[in-house]
């Protein structure tokens, strides 16, 4: 039997026994809420050709609701990267239709989030952030190049795209070096949820 039923059954006895106020009082206890998605990557993920050449990254937003007002952390973790960063590129996908601002993108050393802290920038580092007009890549050029060995990030403040789905977002990396060649890093896969009505 369902919980909903039992809660039905419950009121129907408490009016049937003359306690029909205990039973509608109840009643808006007994529904528990529904459960809401978590703005982390899940445990498992499924991709239909998951290749040597895809590397996972951490990631964590505030809302996962498609038109909300979201906050991105895109997570970079000391083992993620083998050089130091002259310049570092977030590939956006053409159908993640948000437009996003130069003045809402921070390159930051990070403090992972878990079960008793919040992921966060600790402290931002100094870069000068220029997006595409067409939207579909954040360059981020740092004053100085960003040592190996901390976790750093980029953070995003925008509202969710319209439509609801996952988006890939890639992360390339220029070291320093005679070569400016950017080589790829990982990518996050960001899921952006229907309302829950």
């Amino acid at each position: 039997m369902s919980f909903n039923r039992t809660a039905a059954a419950g009121t129907a006895v408490a009016a049937a026994l003359g306690l029909a106020g205990i039973g509608t009082a109840l009643a808006p206890i007994a529904a528990p809420p529904a459960a809401r998605a978590q703005g982390t990557p899940g445990l498992v993920e499924f991709r239909w050709d998951n290749s040597k050449d895809y590397r996972k990254l951490y990631f964590f937003m505030t809302e996962t609701a498609r038109l909300k007002r979201s906050e991105y952390y895109l997570i970079l973790k000391p083992k993620d990267r083998k050089t130091a960063i002259l310049k570092l590129t977030v590939g956006i996908p053409k159908s993640f239709d948000v437009d996003i601002q130069p003045k809402n993108v921070q390159l930051c050393y990070m403090k992972e989030g878990g079960m008793l802290a919040r992921t966060r920038c600790e402290k931002q580092i100094p870069a000068v952030v220029e997006v595409s007009k067409d939207g579909t890549a954040i360059e981020i050029f740092p004053d100085s190049p960003v040592p190996v060995g901390k976790t750093i990030g980029v953070y995003l403040n925008l509202f969710n795209p319209f439509n609801a789905g996952m988006y890939q977002f890639n992360a390339l990396a220029q070291a320093p070096g005679d070569v400016p060649i950017s080589g790829y890093l990982g990518s996050w896969l960001i899921q952006i949820d229907p309302p829950n009505n």
